[in-house]
């Protein structure tokens, strides 16, 4: 179900799974101008994150780095969440909440991804400045997918 609050956003994620980013795109791209860009690794995660603002950034913890993105994410001021596939541990939550998590979601949970991001509150306005640009002179489109094929 398309939401008028994620029309046209800009959102990343980085997940080692190509099928979790098959599937946030599915439920995402739903929504109206909405641009994902997706990372399977560390290196492509962060070079994105200093390359775009985004309005959200959705973080694997396990097999990415998502505690080292995560604290990249939350010093550029990107709202972020974290999807993690892995039982819940009241360790990590505590660590993502106090590194600026604005949740912590299960992978069983992903459906509801875009309820979760509509409480992010830089998702709620899209007047923040620049919101859609890239950081660096350049092209202002870049490849939504920079995965390896599949």
């Amino acid at each position: 179900m398309a939401s008028e609050i994620l029309k046209d956003k800009r959102i990343l994620a980085v997940d080692d799974e190509p099928d979790v980013l098959d599937t946030l795109e599915e439920i995402l791209t739903e929504n109206e101008g909405l641009v994902l860009d997706r990372a399977q690794d560390y290196e492509t995660g962060y070079h994105l994150l200093r390359s775009w603002t985004y309005d959200a950034v959705i973080l694997d913890i396990m097999g990415v780095r998502g505690f080292d993105l995560l604290n990249a994410s939350v010093h550029l001021g990107f709202p972020t969440v974290m999807l993690t596939a892995h039982a819940f541990s009241a360790a990590d939550l505590k660590q993502a909440v106090e590194m600026g998590a604005r949740a912590y979601i299960p992978k069983e949970k992903m459906f509801e991804i875009p309820a979760f991001l509509e409480d992010v509150p830089s998702t709620r306005s899209s007047a923040r400045s620049g919101w859609r640009t890239k950081r660096a002179s350049g092209s202002r489109s870049p490849p939504a997918d920079t995965s390896p094929a599949r």
